[in-house]
């Protein structure tokens, strides 16, 4: 028996955010982007994402992501979140951190421009 019901977990407590493609996917279908789903996502990409405070290195990180970006030749704008209950959203606990689709594929330590575009290459994009 827990008292007041701590460390009991309620029913669909954990928020789910949406894909920002717009075309309603949830993050679990995120995952799983094609060009039908998402004919806004190119080269299966739909989003880019550094979470961060704001602080240095993670504004760092967000620049070296848009050079990643960049220099892939992907027209995919980079997101730079700095609100704390959507970066919580993720479950997110040191940052910065990388979204990709809506999934988590980085946190706690800043990568160099071409760190980030071996990471997606190795993601498969």
């Amino acid at each position: 028996m827990a008292l007041f019901n701590f460390g009991k977990k309620k029913e669909n407590e954990k928020k789910t955010p949406a894909c920002t493609c717009n075309c309603g996917c949830s993050s679990s279908e995120a995952e799983e982007i094609t060009k039908e789903c998402c004919p806004e996502a190119k080269d299966g990409i739909c989003c880019i994402k550094v979470l961060g405070a704001g602080c240095k290195s993670c504004h760092a990180q967000y620049e070296n992501a848009k050079e990643a970006v960049k220099a892939m030749g992907l027209s995919v704008e980079v997101e730079y979140i700095t609100d704390m209950q959507k970066i919580m959203e993720y479950g997110v606990m040191s940052m910065p951190a990388i979204v990709v689709n809506e999934k988590v594929v980085s946190m706690g330590k800043v990568l160099k421009a071409t760190d980030v575009e071996k990471l997606l290459h190795k993601l498969g994009f």
